[in-house]
């Protein structure tokens, strides 16, 4: 029980039940994604954000939770959200699970660079060696094929990129403003945008749908705000290797719900990034 009594490690802990949340609500969204634009499904997205930063403000007694030290960064962030999130989602109608969690897990090394560079944290060598290791993992199960050089999937890469600065920004915000204000933040400004636009593309729903898109709004609030606190705690480069945890949960996912079964290059790879992220934990416990 030790290696979870530090703020670092409850900071990773918090991230890994975040990834997995959003593992989950990719399941939901790639079933969605082909019946429904992705607008309607970003607008159910922050349509419970918004509940959840109302709930949190009340728990705590943050009656000022709309007001914050940097306005300009918490709308910078938001706009962040709504592309890195469109992007991904769009990805799943033209990729496997597999395949764009792999092309998205570029996203940790992005961010160690983005962390190095904005936020001035200091990298140990032994945490980049474990990012490349996890890297190359990804390369493992990327292998080139025709699907992967096909210009969709260029979708997950934004998003990927997209994703990165996100979460650099949400450490610099975290310094400033409550979770409860970047969460009202994020769906204040995603439900503007998302009405207009869904408004236009809206496709009809019918019942057996909706209850996929409470599943929507659940797992993407939950992951959100689990993501917010792990980042809150620990540095952003100790927290992305955990990223890598999305392409273990889309094999999985992907065999049980698109009958998807993974070759040996795609577990051989797993195996060494879920290994990477396991030599992650142990460096951060031990400093």
């Amino acid at each position: 029980m030790h290696l979870f009594k530090s703020k670092k490690s409850i900071g990773i802990l918090f991230g890994i039940f975040a990834y997995l949340s959003f593992s989950i609500l990719d399941v939901i969204q790639k079933t969605l994604v082909f019946h429904h634009s992705i607008f309607q499904l970003l607008l159910v997205k922050y349509f419970f954000v918004l509940c959840l930063s109302l709930i949190e403000s009340k728990r705590k007694n943050n009656y000022l939770f709309y007001k914050s030290k940097n306005i300009k960064l918490q709308i910078f962030r938001s706009l962040l959200s709504l592309i890195e999130s469109g992007c991904f989602v769009l990805s799943f109608k033209y990729l496997s699970l597999a395949n764009a969690h792999s092309i998205g897990s570029l996203a940790p090394v992005i961010v160690v660079a983005l962390s190095a560079i904005i936020l001035k944290e200091k990298v140990s060598p032994k945490t980049w060696v474990a990012i490349f290791i996890g890297f190359v993992g990804v390369l493992i199960i990327l292998r080139p094929t025709s699907s992967i050089f096909d210009p969709k999937a260029l979708l997950p890469l934004i998003a990927a990129f997209i994703l990165g600065l996100y979460q650099i920004v949400t450490k610099k915000v975290s310094k400033h403003d409550k979770n409860e204000t970047s969460l009202f933040y994020t769906s204040i400004i995603g439900l503007i945008i998302m009405s207009l636009l869904a408004s236009k593309f809206w496709t009809p729903v019918d019942v057996s749908s909706y209850a996929m898109f409470l599943g929507i709004g659940i797992f993407f609030s939950l992951g959100l705000y689990l993501q917010i606190i792990a980042l809150s705690k620990a540095r952003a480069s100790i927290i992305q290797p955990f990223h890598y945890t999305l392409i273990f949960w889309a094999i999985i996912f992907g065999y049980i719900f698109y009958n998807d079964v993974p070759d040996m290059f795609t577990i051989f790879g797993a195996i060494i990034i879920t290994c990477s992220g396991i030599f992650v934990l142990n460096q951060s416990s031990k400093n």
